[in-house]
């Protein structure tokens, strides 16, 4: 196998949650520019229906959805549509995430549970209606976006969110368990973490700590338009298949460093 067909998606079907915008946007975008169908879904319809109208005009194959991941019902709907446009689902991307800023010992009860609906509840329901199929056709790929935060402790001048940091390193941690169980069947199950990149969820804790986030940051900038392309291509495409259980981290060395 070549290069070219080591990274190609020609013919498979991808599922990007939040993909309308953000991270998720950048992942529909590459996933799309490779040959796959994919399918955007997100509580912003018009902002899905936006890009996939947009990628359909490129000659690329697309469909919108709505979907509040955290609903059963919601993700039913999502995997049936899939299912009968495109046929099967070889990828998902568990992407959708929100958060609350507040100092740990202060956070509401009711956004620490609306954080852990999105971040983790929906990432364990979207992996359970997805995994059965991928079990049965003997293949797959799950990709988890994770977070840096869910590395461990935040220094609260930078980030005061327990929440995400606590869903965030679930999601890891659910990355590696399902792994291990969906391994025999050919599904791998990976996440990515990223550091810190200009979205609009990252916009208040930029606003907030930007400065000081650049400067523990030894690559001296935020993540770009472009730089969650290729990991998540690399996770979605025959390129990782022996890859299972992993956490990429995208963070321009934030992590790596000694602070």
């Amino acid at each position: 196998m070549n290069n070219q067909q080591l990274f190609s998606l020609k013919g498979k079907t991808a599922i990007v949650t939040g993909g309308g915008r953000g991270l998720g946007r950048q992942i529909v975008e590459a996933y799309a520019e490779a040959g796959a169908n994919v399918v955007i879904c997100s509580r912003n319809i018009e902002a899905c229906q936006e890009l996939s109208n947009s990628l359909k005009e490129k000659g690329m194959h697309s469909l919108a959805v709505s979907c509040d991941v955290s609903k059963q019902e919601d993700i039913d709907t999502v995997v049936d549509k899939t299912i009968n446009e495109f046929g099967r689902i070889d990828i998902l991307v568990n992407n959708s995430g929100t958060s609350w800023g507040a100092p740990a010992l202060e956070m509401p009860v009711d956004k620490w549970d609306k954080v852990m609906d999105i971040n983790l509840k929906a990432v364990f329901l979207f992996s359970k209606a997805v995994g059965k199929i991928m079990k049965e056709q003997q293949s797959g790929k799950i990709i988890n976006i994770a977070s840096i935060a869910g590395l461990g402790g935040q220094d609260p001048r930078v980030m005061d969110a327990i929440g995400y940091a606590a869903s965030k390193g679930a999601v890891i941690t659910f990355t590696k368990d399902l792994a291990v169980k969906l391994a025999p069947y050919n599904v791998h199950v990976n996440a990515i973490a990223p550091g810190f990149f200009p979205t609009r969820m990252a916009k208040p804790i930029l606003d907030y700590s930007g400065q000081k986030i650049l400067e523990r940051t030894p690559a001296g900038r935020f993540g770009s338009e472009d730089d969650m392309k290729g990991p998540a291509l690399f996770l979605a495409s025959a390129a990782s298949d022996y890859v299972f259980g992993h956490v990429l981290v995208v963070d321009g060395g934030t992590s790596a460093s000694v602070q």
